[in-house]
């Protein structure tokens, strides 16, 4: 299995006043940048993405204008919203059982934590930048379960 690990691209801020609203953070959408981001994100993975693949994202709006760079088709998963769990994440996306590829579009802190845990056995604070991508492989040698990361990307570099 394939999984790609796309954080959603730049962000409006939420004025202060509305910074302790759950919902309000969900409506936020991609500024300008945000936009440049994920387009050129979403062009370097349809370079090197295998077909078919599944896109999946947050209910978050900036996720979902993330995703939408990508793909038309997108599965909008409330498993993958802002507070999600790693293992919810796993599980959500069939990892490592799911046949093909998955791209699933989230926040941080729980992207940095499924790469660390799939890539280091535990979860650690590890850092995935605004329309970053990380592309990890889950396969079996020699009767032993392994994760490859195969590619990170910056967005700066794209």
């Amino acid at each position: 299995m394939n999984l790609i690990l796309w954080r959603h691209a730049e962000a409006e801020d939420l004025p202060a006043a509305m910074s302790l609203s759950r919902n309000a953070d969900l409506q936020r959408v991609l500024t300008s940048r945000g936009h440049k981001q994920a387009e050129a994100s979403a062009k370097w993975l349809r370079n090197h993405l295998p077909t078919p693949y599944r896109v999946v994202c947050s209910p978050a709006v900036r996720a979902r204008e993330t995703a939408a760079a990508l793909s038309g088709e997108v599965e909008i998963l409330p498993a993958l919203g802002t507070g999600a769990h790693v293992s919810e994440v796993l599980a959500a996306v069939g990892w490592p059982d799911a046949d093909g590829t998955v791209v699933v579009v989230g926040h941080q802190p729980w992207l940095g934590r499924v790469a660390s845990r799939l890539l280091a056995g535990r979860d650690i604070p590890w850092s995935v930048r605004k329309s970053g991508v990380w592309w990890l492989t889950g396969r079996t040698r020699y009767d032993d379960a392994q994760v490859v990361l195969r590619a990170v990307i910056h967005p700066d570099f794209l």
